[in-house]
């Protein structure tokens, strides 16, 4: 049995790690390239966060909380609408205008998103799902998470399964592409 943790403390620690971004990037200079660094690392984050939730949490979700289906499907909206964002931003002008905007709106929507899975969700999915289910999920989380695509791909499929096996085809393809484009790797 893997002594790490659960689904829940996987992506809190994921939440963490974002927050902890979102900070650097507030306090960098606009249009600087430790600035647009910065935004490409938590655009990664963030895109493979977003797949080990749909891929895991969602699903458990489904599973084990008596609404949740209501839950999955506005959490799984607000994840397209983070990639939309992301995918917006990534085409923009770091110098301009519209990034610092669409950089804003991405920092409000995530730090949203992440209040209500760790303040609403999180309690109820560890009171009403087993304790070793919450641990096998948090070792497929970090799997995945390591598999996981780096690009935001808004019309990515959002059923665990198809989550799954896109992950095998485009996790590999971003991690090329990146290389190739020389994607800061930090």
């Amino acid at each position: 049995m893997d002594s790490r943790g659960g689904i829940v403390e996987e992506l809190t620690e994921d939440h963490r790690r974002v927050r902890s971004l979102f900070d650097g990037i507030r306090s960098a200079r606009p249009g600087s390239p430790e600035r647009l660094a910065l935004v490409e690392r938590a655009a990664r984050e963030l895109v493979r966060h977003a797949t080990a939730e749909r891929a895991h949490l969602y699903p458990a979700v489904r599973r084990f909380l008596p609404d949740g289906d209501g839950w999955a499907e506005g959490e799984l909206r607000e994840l397209q609408e983070i990639e939309e964002l992301l995918k917006t931003l990534e085409a923009a002008d770091p110098a301009g205008e519209e990034f610092v905007e669409l950089l804003l709106a991405l920092v409000t929507r995530v730090t949203r998103h992440v209040v209500e899975v760790e303040q609403l969700l999180f309690p109820r999915l560890q009171a009403l799902c087993p304790a070793d289910v919450l641990r096998d999920l948090g070792a497929k989380v970090r799997d995945t998470r390591a598999a996981a695509p780096t690009r935001p791909r808004p019309a990515a499929p959002a059923s665990a399964p198809l989550v799954r096996l896109t992950t095998q085809l485009w996790g590999p393809l971003d991690r090329i592409r990146d290389a190739a484009t020389r994607r800061t790797r930090r």
